[in-house]
């Protein structure tokens, strides 16, 4: 997916200028989703985005840390999109919930170039010259969504008793398994995990 224009949010930029950004990120993120983040440098993403002079990338994120920032937004907006999209008719919670699972295994197949920049990112949030927020962010796109709908059900009498901290790391666990089995095998059925999954989880937390 590249990132355009219109993934971005409003900054008061020109039209060049806004084109030049999402020229600059979607090379970033090609750039880590092949290499991996360590060995990703403004170099590398120079050579990618075809400009002439790493100047032009700190001229519009000044450091790392605001090119990382950008990034992280960017990933992490398509992801939001493609999970709303497919629960906003929803009201049942285990409906929801199996929404939730399917919706992130079909991400892993759809958008793997974007998984593994999230992966990437999330295994470097201590890098000092990243961006600070990265680790949290990551982690409340990981399992703060989850556990708040799990709790919202158990408060509704729609969801058994569990500790929903507990059931939202597991399920997101499941969901990377699944990924480390889709780097080894790219051909693996993927509606298969998804629905093993559902059955699972469902089962797990009804009343």
């Amino acid at each position: 997916m590249q990132i355009t224009p219109e993934t971005q949010p409003e900054l008061g930029l020109s039209v060049t200028e806004q084109a030049r950004r999402a020229q600059i990120i979607s090379a970033t993120i090609a750039t880590i989703a092949e290499l991996g983040y360590r060995k990703t440098s403004f170099a590398k993403i120079k050579e990618r985005a075809g400009l002439s002079s790493t100047r032009i990338i700190t001229y519009h994120f000044t450091n790392k840390a605001g090119l990382m920032q950008n990034v992280l937004t960017s990933a992490i907006a398509p992801k939001e999109q493609f999970l709303a999209d497919r629960v906003a008719d929803l009201k049942d919670r285990s409906e929801l919930l199996r929404a939730y699972i399917d919706t992130e295994i079909e991400f892993l197949r759809s958008h793997p170039q974007f998984v593994r920049v999230l992966t990437e990112l999330a295994a470097n949030s201590d890098d000092e010259d990243g961006w600070f927020m990265t680790g949290p962010m990551i982690e409340q796109l990981r399992t703060g969504r989850i556990e708040r709908q799990l709790v919202q059900g158990q408060n509704e009498g729609a969801f058994g008793a569990f500790n929903p901290k507990v059931m939202a790391m597991s399920i997101a666990q499941a969901i990377d398994g699944v990924a480390a089995a889709a780097a080894a095998d790219p051909a693996i059925d993927y509606d298969a995990y998804a629905k093993e999954l559902g059955d699972l989880f469902v089962k797990a937390t009804q009343a």
